[in-house]
């Protein structure tokens, strides 16, 4: 059966049931043994610095969690990861979305909360399977106007930003079929 699923995922994407039954890689060298069978990558608390470039090996790849480590910045690169669904890095001191983040066109989830996010790049717009964007506690100032075509968003969590009442009116305008969770505005500007 393992065969079966293996091909299905060379091929096409796998729906969330399917993908939860797939086996995690934890250990990148354990997973560079066998680059063809990573579909699932979670590298929690391995104390990374940067993004490791041992990933770019990893071309079924359509789960990749890098949460608490220490990489502030994903390279433009990760555009690479035409099969990326989630993408998770929390709590890892990031500091910036890639530019290319848009060309993730298959990524439905992703989470960025708790680090020190202040602006979503341009083409956050482009990702037009997404889902649910999990950014609370972040430093986020910048939404931009693109948002507005992320028609399949269903919930977007921005709880724990200072956010004007004005720019979270503005920001729930640009997406009225999502559940946005905010805190109580401030009484800031931006």
């Amino acid at each position: 059966m393992f065969v079966t699923l293996f091909a299905a995922s060379q091929s096409q994407l796998l729906d969330s049931l399917t993908l939860s039954t797939y086996e995690e890689f934890t250990d990148l060298d354990e997973a560079l043994k066998n680059p063809e069978r990573v579909v699932k990558l979670s590298l929690r608390k391995k104390k990374y610095k940067e993004f490791p470039k041992q990933i770019y090996a990893f071309k079924n790849l359509q789960y990749l969690d890098l949460s608490k480590n220490s990489i502030d910045e994903l390279p433009d690169s990760i555009a690479l990861f035409s099969s990326l669904q989630y993408l998770i890095c929390s709590k890892s001191g990031l500091k910036r979305l890639p530019n290319t983040i848009g060309k993730l066109k298959n990524l439905k989830y992703i989470n960025i909360n708790q680090n020190d996010v202040e602006r979503l790049p341009y083409s956050f717009g482009d990702l037009e399977n997404l889902e649910i964007a999990d950014m609370w506690s972040n430093e986020l100032e910048y939404f931009p106007e693109t948002m507005n075509k992320l028609t399949r968003l269903k919930l977007l969590d921005l709880r724990n930003i200072l956010i004007p009442q004005n720019n979270q009116d503005i920001i729930q305008g640009m997406l009225p079929h999502t559940k946005i969770y905010f805190s109580p505005p401030c009484k800031c500007s931006w």
